[in-house]
């Protein structure tokens, strides 16, 4: 993972009566290792902006913005394809996760995907990086990119199309054949 040099922050030296803001700007050393690693054409912009605050006695809410612009390839051509994210990113580091007793045994996952474990620092660069990971298009696709029709047979045979898979494909070709009996 691409390590910023961001300031990791100790939660012993997090006030619990209020928030402790940051804000991570990455200069373009920074932006290329992180296109790098998640495997962007380009990486333009990315700003990632927040605070982290006491909740209980405990556990720490994590807040921020996540703003960035990503140049991906293209799904269909390869062509650079741009792309804009603004993201609300929260999460709940939790001191006491409920721990795994028996190794075989199956454990429910919560449905809240924010909580995360707490550590003894609180990471905003590794938050940002990964928030930026889960909130990148899966299949980007440049404008007017489509995907032409292959078709794959046995040699003397007729290959099926996309239309013929189609459910009642098969019923209306019946159909059209009865039509011309008449």
């Amino acid at each position: 993972m691409t390590k910023l040099p961001s300031e990791k922050l100790r939660v012993a030296d997090l006030s619990t009566t209020r928030p402790t803001r940051f804000k991570l700007i990455p200069n373009d050393a920074e932006l290329r290792a992180i296109a790098d690693e998640l495997g962007l054409l380009d990486l333009r912009k990315l700003r990632f902006e927040g605070e982290i605050r006491a909740e209980g006695r405990r556990d720490w809410r994590f807040k921020a913005d996540l703003g960035a612009t990503v140049v991906q390839a293209c799904v269909v051509s390869l062509a650079p394809v741009s792309t804009r994210i603004d993201e609300k990113v929260n999460r709940l580091f939790i001191a006491e996760l409920p721990e795994d007793s028996v190794e075989d045994e199956e454990i429910e996952m919560p449905e809240d995907d924010s909580i995360e474990a707490l550590d003894k620092v609180i990471d905003p660069a590794t938050v940002m990086i990964e928030a930026l990971s889960l909130a990148l298009p899966l299949y980007p696709r440049a404008k007017g990119a489509e995907l032409d029709e292959t078709r794959f047979t046995e040699p003397g045979k007729t290959a099926m199309t996309d239309e013929e898979t189609k459910p009642f494909a098969g019923l209306a070709a019946l159909r059209d054949k009865l039509d011309k009996k008449d």
